[in-house]
């Protein structure tokens, strides 16, 4: 039978039509679910997020206040698939955001097939009522969160900053990182026809922990203060403050001058600047110089070698071996008690009551005060010396230590040595960080007791009561609060070429000036230790020692501590 031209067209719509099904059963049952796949993977986006990071608070009195939170922030992106006229949309955006036009251009050129690019965080409500005006093709505006301080530059040492990449540098956000990071989640983004974006959703994301202080925002606030006011007087180049309860530990107030906002820490981008972030309070050593002078003669009583009425014959200068050591300005004493020795802050009869120790008596009483350690305070970057030069055991080396030279410290663990001191003789762990508060549970950071015993009860009294002479007959008498005794000590000490990273050995003629005391005297409140670094004046009993003094009165004010002596 012929083969008619109809039949012919009836044959080839059925094949053609038996294709179209085939290709389609291919594409949609065999083959359906890979292309669905590629489908969705075009048009969405699964990335991970970090979960919120945890809040810091200090303590305002009673209650708790935030230090440290997360903040909602505008940022502006573009879509460079999208933007057909890329220079126009340069022009349009570049003034408004303040960035750079050549290199937005140059970054929108190299991502051009690109659907996200980022243009700008942290944009204002006016920046983004701009924006929004302009209606521009691939440009967008979205919320994400943001590292928050409220307060500022406030304990901003203590604190640290979070980068740009989420993660926690110096102080407790560096220390406690991983801590205070939340769970990573997904988050999965949708583009519709063009790239435009559609919006998302996220899920997985935990809260990261939170954590609570031991620092009470009015007094960090006025130490703060305090050293900023007396910059101008004093001259000083650098400064430092710690306020610490002697019997529990609690770091009240840690102060490093001059300190940083935390919300802007890109504008300290510069080399000179990067040391701005540090913490000398805990990561810069020094030599403490007189206040040291307590610490040799509560070793000596301990040991029973000297009692505060014990008396030597100043000469005004005494010979370790070819060495010889004399006294500020050179002066001669004559005939003194232990006690006069720290009133008057006499170099020799400091060498005096540590020569009657043995070399390797006095060595264990400064291990035993923690100088040889760090004091595990959690902040990042804390430091300590081995103080080798002292180790070797030389003669001159144990003279010179005894009156604070040539034996480096942080201040933190200076103040731990006077802590003990107001505190019966036990040492207790300094601690900054209370409590970690994660899913509605509370843990204390603190619950077991690490004092230790370094010297007796009544030494510490013994040494309590020649520092209160201190301020009230001798160099101290500027740190006097009516109504309260005071115990403390000055210190004057030169700054070492090394210290100032020069590679030489000695001495500049910079020096450190600090004074640390205690009050209410013999039922201690709080201990605080102030150090200058490099001021105009000569000694700590002109500078220093104020600071002390106002800090000292503000804190009994502040917690109402009844006056244990008349006003006079």
């Amino acid at each position: 039978m012929k083969f008619s031209r109809i039949n012919f067209i009836y044959f080839a719509i059925f094949l053609f039509g038996a294709i179209i099904i085939s290709r389609l059963v291919f594409l949609q049952v065999i083959k359906g679910e890979f292309y669905r796949a590629l489908a969705n993977g075009q048009q969405e986006i699964f990335q991970p997020i970090s979960g919120q990071r945890g809040e810091i608070f200090l303590y305002d009195k009673d209650k708790l206040v935030l230090a440290a939170t997360n903040k909602g922030c505008q940022f502006c992106y573009v879509s460079p698939k999208m933007v057909s006229n890329k220079e126009g949309l340069v022009e349009s955006i570049a003034p408004i955001l303040d960035i750079n036009e050549v290199e937005f251009l140059e970054k929108l050129k190299d991502n051009k097939d690109s659907l996200f690019l980022l243009v700008k965080r942290k944009i204002s409500s006016e920046e983004a009522d701009k924006i929004i005006e302009l209606n521009l093709e691939g440009v967008f505006l979205e919320e994400e969160r943001l590292r928050y301080y409220p307060y500022n530059d406030l304990a901003s040492d203590v604190l640290g900053f979070v980068n740009k990449n989420a993660k926690g540098q110096y102080g407790i956000e560096g220390y406690w990182n991983d801590v205070l990071t939340g769970k990573e989640g997904w988050q999965k983004i949708a583009y519709g026809p063009f790239g435009r974006f559609l919006g998302g959703d996220s899920n997985g994301s935990i809260k990261g922990a939170d954590i609570v202080l031991t620092i009470d925002k009015n007094i960090q606030t006025q130490a703060e203060s305090l050293l900023k006011g007396f910059a101008v007087s004093f001259g000083y180049e650098t400064a430092q403050i710690i306020v610490l309860n002697p019997s529990s530990g609690r770091i009240l107030a840690l102060v490093d001058y001059p300190n940083f906002n935390p919300n802007e820490y890109q504008s300290y981008a510069d080399e000179k600047d990067v040391e701005i972030f540090q913490n000398k309070a805990i990561q810069a050593l020094y030599e403490p110089g007189s206040v040291f002078k307590a610490v040799t003669m509560a070793s000596a009583l301990n040991e029973g070698k000297i009692t505060p009425e014990t008396t030597y014959i100043d000469k005004g200068y005494v010979k370790i071996r070819d060495k010889e050591i004399s006294n500020y300005d050179n002066r001669i004493w004559g005939k003194r008690t232990m006690t006069e020795v720290l009133e008057k802050s006499i170099n020799t009869g400091a060498v005096f009551a540590q020569s009657k120790m043995s070399n390797d008596v006095f060595s264990d009483y400064l291990t035993r005060f923690g100088l040889f350690e760090k004091t595990n305070i959690t902040l990042q970057g804390e430091t300590y010396s081995d103080n080798k030069e002292f180790k070797k055991g030389w003669d001159i080396n144990f003279a010179t230590a005894s009156f604070g030279h040539g034996i480096e410290m942080t201040l933190l663990q200076m103040i731990r040595i006077y802590s003990t001191i107001a505190n019966k003789g036990t040492l207790v762990q300094p601690y900054i960080v209370e409590a970690i508060m994660e899913n509605g549970d509370i843990e204390k950071t603190q619950e077991e007791d690490n004092s230790l015993q370094i010297i007796l009860p009544q030494t510490a009294l013994d040494v309590t009561k020649m520092l209160v002479s201190v301020t009230e007959n001798g160099y101290g008498k500027p740190a006097r609060i009516p109504g309260y005794y005071v115990a403390g000590k000055t210190g004057t000490s030169l700054i070492s070429y090394s210290s100032m990273g020069i590679n030489q050995s000695g001495y500049s003629d910079k020096t450190w000036q600090s004074f640390v005391g205690f009050t209410p005297a013999f039922n201690p409140e709080f201990v605080i230790i102030v150090k200058l670094d490099n001021p105009i004046t000569r000694t700590a009993s002109e500078s220093a020692i104020y600071i002390f003094q106002e800090l000292g009165k503000y804190i009994l004010d502040y917690y109402q501590i009844p006056p244990s002596r008349e006003f006079d």
